[in-house]
């Protein structure tokens, strides 16, 4: 007969978030939404953030009829005083997904200043600010917590047409892993995942392009693009306790595309 303590080494941590309050910016559409949807699934309280009311009512909606918790903000997580206001003021956070992000594919000879400027605010800036607010009431807490980048494969690799997306996603790659190193003895963990292209409607008129598809589909070695669920699982493993001793990673879900 097995021994108490022999009995525990065999079961697998669990990926339930019972009792957990989780923050997801740019969770109105998506893969936000998708992913907001997997965490209230999982057991999470959701905080919904993101720019559009509409957006999130419906969002909220549904992990209501999931039999979920829902509360939403409205903020623009590149404004510094609405984020201290309305995401560092919140009660408790013990999931952050860090997922607000956006990208201008073209040329690097004509990136221009203003598109350089609106993805370091938006891909970067604003990462810092939500991390350091989330970060902050962790702190307060005293219970840790996990803290999710929504990065790219981009984030380790180059791709032409993509110099102002891949400098914003590396740099989110290196912040990860500096706010893993400090947090760490505080029980908070800081992670990226790192995602392909993503099979929504919003990519779908990109694949259009045939010569656009190949490119991709010749760099994705598994031979599809990438579905919502792949990103979902990802995310609640990083979130729950079945990752506990993970920080400063980076999971990339990309069907080999940075493997060579």
């Amino acid at each position: 007969m097995m021994s108490v303590s022999e009995i525990e080494e065999t079961k697998s941590p669990s990926q339930r978030l019972d009792g957990l309050v989780a923050v997801v910016t740019g969770a109105g559409r998506g893969l936000g939404r998708g992913i907001a949807l997997a965490l209230a699934d999982a057991g999470a309280e959701l905080v919904l953030v993101s720019r559009t009311q509409s957006d999130l009512d419906e969002v909220a909606k549904r992990v209501q009829e999931m039999g979920g918790s829902a509360s939403t903000i409205v903020c623009d997580v590149t404004n510094a005083a609405q984020v201290t206001e309305r995401i560092e003021g919140l009660e408790r956070i013990d999931i952050l997904m860090n997922n607000a992000g956006a990208n201008i594919p073209e040329p690097f000879v004509d990136v221009t200043e203003e598109h350089l400027d609106f993805l370091l605010n938006i891909n970067v800036k604003s990462m810092f600010l939500v991390a350091q607010a989330a970060a902050r009431r962790m702190l307060a807490g005293g219970r840790g917590g996990s803290i999710i980048h929504m990065s790219s494969q981009m984030g380790h690799v180059g791709s032409p047409n993509r110099t102002n997306y891949c400098a914003t996603k590396h740099a989110v790659e290196g912040m990860s892993k500096a706010i893993a190193a400090e947090l760490a003895p505080e029980n908070i963990r800081s992670n990226c995942i790192g995602p392909t292209f993503i099979e929504t409607p919003m990519t779908k008129p990109m694949f259009e392009n045939p010569d656009f598809r190949e490119f991709v589909m010749d760099r994705i070695l598994m031979g599809r693009l990438g579905k919502i669920s792949d990103v979902t699982g990802a995310v609640v493993f990083l979130a729950s306790p079945a990752s506990e001793l993970i920080t400063g990673a980076s999971l990339t879900i990309d069907g080999g595309w940075t493997v060579v």
